[in-house]
């Protein structure tokens, strides 16, 4: 069966990881549902790994403007861009190495991660709610200074398991005056430095724990449908964001988070640490 868990799981990723509804909550919430019967140094590494699959998409969808980095050298608008994109990456880098592994050990909770749904959700509803004219309209114009504030508000992700690290870089680009459509673009290329290094760098630290208890038949599946469904979800977002408000997707994170506390409270879901 291990097969079908690698493609569900794909699934899952691939759809969840750009949009703001938390894939670490889905993850979870598909791994007990389904009855995985992998161990958690297992699930935790191979969710990690097919990550790289959802990136690999960000770099297809928008291959033509990754190419324009060969001008950076030569065009001031490209050297600001992906500056602003290194810089934002900064302080989750920092926050993970000083303060990760404590995170895992007592927050990252089935509890913890659905009241981050529905907070989060609360949150993006507020947000939504004001009546502020955006004036950042493009991610070049994005500049270094605002970029880093970004990346500091994408630390709520880290802080707070199940937040998303998409809903934080969205709200913090909308609530730094980023439209709808700029903010989620710009989600979309922070994660390839921060979610693709994650990915390599456990691929590497758990390759003899990921290809010796699933395979690299799975992993390869698993991060295959990873990149297709992540594709799709990329082309979706971007239409839906051009002509709608995200109140639907907070909609959607209170009633999972919902779901997760009836899940524990009925004894289905344990409340264990799952780092």
């Amino acid at each position: 069966m291990d097969w079908l868990y690698a493609i569900v799981y794909g699934i899952v990723e691939g759809i969840t990881e750009f949009l703001p509804i938390s894939s670490t909550g889905h993850l979870i919430l598909t791994g007990n549902l389904m009855g995985v019967p992998w161990t958690k140094d297992v699930k935790d590494a191979f969710e990690v790994v097919i990550q790289g699959g959802a990136i690999l998409s960000v770099l297809v969808y928008y291959w033509r403007d990754f190419l324009k980095v060969r001008h950076i050298g030569t065009d001031q608008t490209q050297r600001t861009l992906w500056l602003g994109v290194l810089v934002a990456c900064i302080p989750a880098v920092v926050l993970g190495v000083l303060f990760g592994d404590a995170i895992k050990a007592y927050l990252f909770r089935p509890s913890v991660v659905a009241w981050a749904l529905i907070v989060g959700g609360v949150l993006i509803w507020l947000i939504e709610s004001r009546k502020v004219t955006p004036r950042v309209d493009a991610i070049e114009k994005i500049g270094v200074r605002r970029s880093f504030l970004i990346g500091a508000l994408q630390c709520l992700a880290l802080l707070w398991p199940g937040f998303s690290r998409s809903a934080s870089s969205i709200l913090g680009g909308m609530v730094l005056g980023l439209d709808r459509a700029t903010a989620t673009k710009f989600s979309f290329y922070l994660g390839v430095p921060t979610l693709g290094g994650a990915a390599l760098l456990n691929l590497i630290q758990e390759r003899e724990l990921i290809f010796g208890e699933i395979g690299l038949v799975n992993v390869l599946l698993g991060a295959g449908v990873s990149f297709v469904t992540a594709y799709l979800a990329i082309g979706w977002l971007l239409k839906f964001v051009s002509t709608n408000t995200f109140k639907g997707f907070a909609v959607y994170r209170v009633i999972v988070g919902a779901l997760i506390l009836a899940l524990i409270a009925a004894g289905v879901m344990t409340d264990g640490n799952l780092a």
